[in-house]
């Protein structure tokens, strides 16, 4: 199941982070240790393989450092299933609110959602040729059997067919053609879909837990009737809309369900962020601390290794990987309970952005912002290019503003291109037409964001 991580080295790991993420050098090392690991332990004599659990990662970093994006990109490397979820969010047992064992069943529906992805490519060709069947069927029905019909005529002068049957097939075949070639695309037809008989089921009743909800709401939807209701659309819409249906009913969902389970077993990422907003400051054990080591209490099974029960089955947690993340601006990672920490045994400090940084975030990286504002001016016709100065006055004033108000990372980049490049997004097209060539210079920069740097009221620029 981890094919695509087979060939590559940790080493090459962080080449791949490197593509999105700049600087973390320690963080990128730890996670493509553990990326590594996993397709190790798959490998591995069967005799010691269950025996080996994962190195669980700490990230300890401020806002913006990348932590989140480090996770993301792993499991995209990896092509495992991957989710994130904020500690703060959860509450604990026999309270109103998400319990800690969610955040396994969105990790199983991601894998449900993969191997499902996958399946439909494998059956695709074949989906795409009952697709063609049914709207060939609805354009020109077929007619059974080789029987006869008086006063039939031929669409072709000159061609006198034996019977109905063959002057139907004759007929098909043309079409069949046409619709290949996408002639008849705008043609309206009728078509039936399927429509879910599945009721709305209002709220949970007392002690009912969210697992037990999605059982209940499973099991009525497969006992009630499937209905159809007819639909008059285009061919071409009738083919996106048949072509999902013909493919669920090639995939056996028995075998989804049994791979993704094994996939989120033994390659699932779950991201825990927020993780310090559950770590308690105080060891009063009174009023919110409680609540919030309750939380800990509870996730401590999950990460430690237990079975959850999901509407596809039953997962283990023991091999899933758990990257925890969290600021820790007043919580310190002491302030977990000692048995939570000793879950997370790799421990990463990242590094808060320098000015340099900033400028590389700027021009490196495959989705640099810079690169994602050229895109979107290119849609326009428009071509929109940024001068080495610009970018070096773009950074220093994120890394001043950062520094002298509050510092939220890379995020604040977005603030300022926003700010810079508003004006331009407003103007095309309609005072900027097409092919116009846009250079953001350094002079550009400070005019546009003069208020900044001379007044140094940055209330506005605060996310």
């Amino acid at each position: 199941m981890l094919e695509s991580i087979e060939h590559l080295t940790p080493a090459q790991i962080v080449e791949e982070l490197d593509k999105y993420i700049i600087g973390q050098k320690d963080a990128k090392r730890n996670v493509a240790i553990a990326l590594r690991n996993r397709w190790r332990r798959m490998n591995a004599d069967e005799s010691i393989r269950r025996e080996i659990v994962p190195n669980n990662i700490l990230m300890i970093g401020a806002t913006g450092v990348g932590k989140t994006e480090i996770a993301r990109r792993l499991a995209k490397i990896a092509d495992a299933p991957f989710t994130k979820v904020e500690a703060s969010k959860f509450t604990e047992v026999g309270y109103v609110g998400r319990d800690v064992e969610s955040m396994v069943r969105d990790l199983v529906e991601q894998a449900v959602n993969m191997v499902k992805t996958k399946k439909k490519e494998e059956v695709n060709q074949k989906a795409a040729e009952a697709v063609e069947d049914i709207i060939l069927d609805a354009l020109i029905p077929p007619i059974q059997g080789g029987r006869s019909t008086p006063g039939y005529s031929t669409t072709e002068p000159g061609v006198m067919p034996d019977n109905d049957y063959e002057l139907n097939e004759r007929t098909r075949e043309k079409f069949r053609d046409k619709i290949r070639n996408g002639e008849l695309e705008d043609r309206k037809i009728e078509i039936r879909v399927q429509q879910s008989a599945m009721p709305g089921i209002g709220a949970m009743g007392p002690g009912m837990d969210e697992a037990s909800m999605m059982n209940i709401q499973e099991m009525i939807s497969g006992m009630m009737p499937k209905k159809t209701k007819k639909r008059k659309v285009t061919i071409a819409e009738a083919r996106k809309i048949l072509l999902d249906e013909e493919a669920a009913k090639l995939i056996d969902m028995d075998e989804v369900k049994e791979e993704a389970i094994f996939k989120a077993e033994n390659s699932g990422v779950i991201f825990i962020d927020e993780i310090d907003k559950v770590a308690s400051s105080s060891s009063k054990g009174s009023g919110p601390d409680v609540s919030r080591e309750g939380v800990q209490r509870d996730l401590l099974p999950i990460v430690e290794g237990s079975t959850v029960n999901t509407k596809y089955g039953v997962i283990n947690t023991d091999h899933i990987l758990f990257i925890a993340a969290g600021a820790f601006h007043v919580a310190k990672p002491s302030d977990l309970i000692p048995e939570l920490q000793g879950r997370f045994p790799i421990r990463v400090e990242l590094q808060s952005l320098t000015k340099e940084d900033f400028y590389q975030i700027l021009k490196f990286p495959k989705n640099a912002l810079t690169k994602q504002y050229e895109a979107l001016l290119r849609a326009e016709n428009v071509e929109l290019s940024f001068a080495d100065e610009a970018l070096d006055e773009i950074a220093s004033l994120a890394y001043e503003v950062n520094a002298e108000v509050e510092n939220i990372g890379a995020r604040r980049l977005q603030t300022i291109m926003s700010r810079l490049l508003n004006d331009i997004l407003f103007d095309v097209p309609d005072k900027i037409g097409a092919n116009a060539r846009i250079v953001i210079t350094r002079e550009m920069v400070l005019e546009r964001l003069s208020d900044m740097v001379k007044n140094r009221d940055l209330s506005q620029y605060i996310l």
